[in-house]
């Protein structure tokens, strides 16, 4: 068909429209609806999965986390399956450190949460993470100091009330002061300043520079024996990664003493893990969110083939009129279902825009980097092209093929 003959069909299909603007807007609320629901879970679940991916970064290159619970478990009965597994001790741990030949760094890590810090008059929030880990802590978190250092080997074995600070501390009690070296008290125990973390800030509007680190020992002593302990180990590159992953392993299953043939009664966790359990959980997501989406653009459809055939019976008249000064049947037909396309593409770039607004939403209350999923709004756009095909090729059909002497008495 020639340019021309598309452009007065998209412009009579435009007239049509603007004549019957309630039947429009209910045809198209249909479609925004289903659009606005697929691409508002997909964009929120892209920002949500960009920022976690990037979050895990915090067990930096090469390096694995062993604990006692997967890092995202779900099913029945699957909390109790790992809370009846025996708990990770620090003397487990520290076997692992001492025997690990394959490893450039092993850090055994406890943690507490809710402590406060203070300062002179100042004091934090009861929510501060107390870290009590080994030295090599630094190296397996991927941090870097700011200021001063990390606790030594001596400190550790003579459990020293020395700390390292994380920035959001710093920022609440030292504003206007150098903080290393100086006295404060956590949960009412004198400890001395030594370093400061370089920020890294945080995701899910939470802060991941709210915490202290202090030698595993001291933490032991002041806070008891530690009942969620994990263990950190970093190659010293890719190539060795698999290798070192290995010697853990069977360190770990030696020191706890797994039978051969038993299932670890650990967890190994690594970046990689990590994002590929996220993406399993989102696609189970994405896949509902597609079939709800799906259902909803399917009554839409429904909708717009029942508009479309009152449609054809209203202008019978004029199909008749058409036909009798020349149009023919391939030029209804095209008529009508591109009538029937632009109703979906316009409720569709509504339904777009609404999702990856509302979508990004939920960046904006997290503080999280928006994000625009181009791939998704281009099958938002197909998709709904699609419906407007499908289910406008039968009233099209029906107007193209009406007798043009019986359209013409049509009163």
């Amino acid at each position: 068909m020639r340019t021309i003959d598309i452009r007065e069909s998209i412009a009579m299909a435009w007239g049509a429209l603007k004549a019957n603007k309630l039947r429009a807007f209910l045809t198209l609320l249909g479609v925004v609806i289903g659009v606005f629901s697929f691409i508002g879970v997909m964009t929120g679940i892209s920002v949500l999965q960009d920022s976690i991916e990037s979050s895990f970064n915090v067990l930096g290159s090469n390096t694995l986390l062993i604990q006692k619970y997967p890092a995202i478990h779900t099913g029945p009965g699957s909390r109790q399956k790992y809370r009846n597994r025996k708990d990770i001790t620090v003397e487990q741990g520290m076997y692992i450190r001492e025997k690990s030949r394959r490893a450039s760094y092993v850090n055994v890590q406890a943690n507490d949460w809710g402590g406060v810090v203070q300062y002179e008059s100042r004091k934090t929030n009861p929510n501060v993470q107390i870290i009590g880990g080994t030295p090599e802590i630094i190296y397996t978190q991927n941090r870097d100091m700011q200021f001063g250092r990390v606790f030594n080997e001596q400190e550790l074995e003579y459990a020293r009330n020395v700390i390292v600070l994380g920035m959001s501390v710093v920022d609440m009690l030292f504003p206007n002061e150098y903080p290393v070296g100086k006295e404060v008290r956590v949960d009412g125990y004198p400890m001395r300043v030594i370093g400061v973390v370089e920020p890294k800030g945080g995701m899910f509007g939470g802060n991941a520079d709210n915490f202290l680190l202090m030698p595993l020992s001291t933490f032991t002593n002041h806070y008891g024996k530690a009942r969620r302990v994990n263990i950190q180990a970093k190659a010293p590159d890719q190539s060795s990664y698999d290798a070192m992953t290995d010697e853990i392993i069977g360190l770990m299953r030696v020191v706890r003493r797994v039978p051969p043939g038993a299932e670890n009664d650990f967890e190994v966790v690594s970046n990689e893990t990590l994002i590929s359990e996220v993406n399993n959980l989102t696609f189970l997501i994405r896949a509902g969110t597609g079939a709800v989406s799906a259902i909803a653009l399917l009554a839409a459809g429904i909708g717009i083939m029942n508009i479309m055939l009152v449609s054809v019976s209203e202008r019978t008249r004029e199909i008749g009129v058409r036909k009798a000064i020349g149009a023919n049947k391939r030029t209804i037909l095209t008529q009508f279902l591109i009538e029937a396309v632009v109703i979906c593409q316009i409720g569709g770039l509504i339904g777009i825009g609404m999702g990856l607004g509302g979508g990004n939403i939920l960046a904006l209350m997290l503080s999280i980097p928006p994000v625009l999923p181009i791939g998704w709004a281009a099958v938002g756009l197909v998709v709904t092209s699609l419906i407007g095909i499908v289910f406008g090729v039968y009233p099209a059909w029906k107007a193209s093929n009406l007798d043009p002497i019986e359209a013409l008495r049509y009163e």
